[in-house]
């Protein structure tokens, strides 16, 4: 049936209206919520981030990493993977808060070192990298409102993408050899097509309870995207 037909039959059937109505507000309400939630959690890493280094507690954290950049990666990937897990899985409202302020905590922690590396190295690739960030994001979103395209289709190759990344980085501390900037610009590729396939899963599978799920797996996917888009701004520097 073409959403043309639909119309016919919701204008003979005022009921039938009446009912899509109601579901269009009620997804609309979901994704306002949800893009709120994202934000604060945004702010709340952004705060974490800042009391940790105005009290110094970002040096002591940095030299617990400093040579340990695998470690970091590897903690990076394997903290989205268990977002993306949380995010779908928790049902309870408490559960989905609990989920959320924990891997925003986890993610703040995880970036230390990097942003301890590039407040001394390249001040200014802070800034920059978060500006990039953020109108990647806005233009993915933009794609996905705007088309109405269901992007479901990118599910395996976020999932598989996401553990190859593991094992090369894996491989990497094993091996003794570094990941360079077309890791990064890789990694890049696959934050985007995770902001793609988590828009439209917001748009339309995820329930209508699970704002803060939905907040959360999008929050995993912009903080993979700001992370490598940071990574390759400092390997421009070098």
């Amino acid at each position: 049936m073409s959403q043309y037909q639909r119309y016919q039959q919701q204008f003979r059937d005022p009921v039938a209206a009446g009912r899509g109505r109601t579901q269009a507000s009620g997804r609309e309400k979901f994704i306002v919520r949800t893009y709120n939630h994202l934000f604060v959690a945004i702010l709340a890493f952004a705060g974490i981030e800042a009391g940790l280094f105005m009290t110094g507690l970002n040096v002591p954290i940095y030299q617990l990493f400093a040579g340990n950049w695998m470690i970091v990666m590897g903690a990076f990937v394997i903290a989205g993977m268990v977002a993306s897990g949380a995010a779908h899985r928790a049902e309870s409202l408490s559960t989905q808060y609990l989920a959320l302020a924990g891997y925003v905590l986890a993610e703040a922690l995880i970036f230390v070192p990097i942003l301890t590396v590039a407040s001394v190295v390249a001040p200014s690739a802070i800034p920059s990298a978060g500006m990039v960030t953020v109108l990647g994001f806005a233009a993915l979103t933009a794609v996905v409102f705007y088309t109405r395209k269901d992007f479901s289709f990118l599910r395996s190759f976020v999932m598989f993408g996401g553990l190859l990344a593991l094992v090369a980085i894996v491989a990497a501390w094993i091996f003794n050899f570094a990941l360079g900037v077309w890791f990064s610009v890789a990694m890049v590729g696959l934050a985007g097509a995770s902001i793609l396939f988590n828009t439209s899963n917001v748009m339309r599978e995820y329930p209508e309870d699970r704002y803060v799920g939905a907040a959360l797996s999008l929050f995993a996917s912009v903080a993979m995207l700001f992370f490598y888009i940071l990574r390759i701004f400092l390997a421009a520097r070098d």
